[in-house]
């Protein structure tokens, strides 16, 4: 798994509860990708926490290359959308 610097100095630090290899999970199967304008890629993803009845929504975002993790966060506005 490839991060940026900012991924491991800033994202971990302010939530070391996100785990890596649920960023990783996220990319491999995303419920839904989209390319932001500066050219990085949002993957979101369910997540089930231990301990928690019900999933949650994990934005990572990705360098240009859609496998270098620079951000990750719980994302409580994402919205499902019919295909």
């Amino acid at each position: 798994m490839k991060t940026t610097r900012y991924f491991e100095e800033q994202v971990l630090r302010k939530w070391p509860y996100i785990e890596r290899d649920w960023c990783v999970a996220v990319i491999a199967a995303p419920l839904r990708r989209e390319k932001q304008p500066d050219g990085r890629i949002r993957h979101w993803g369910e997540i089930m926490k231990p301990g928690e009845g019900s999933s949650r929504i994990l934005r990572v975002v990705t360098l240009e290359d859609g496998e270098t993790i620079h951000n990750a966060f719980f994302d409580r506005t994402f919205k499902r959308t019919l295909p």
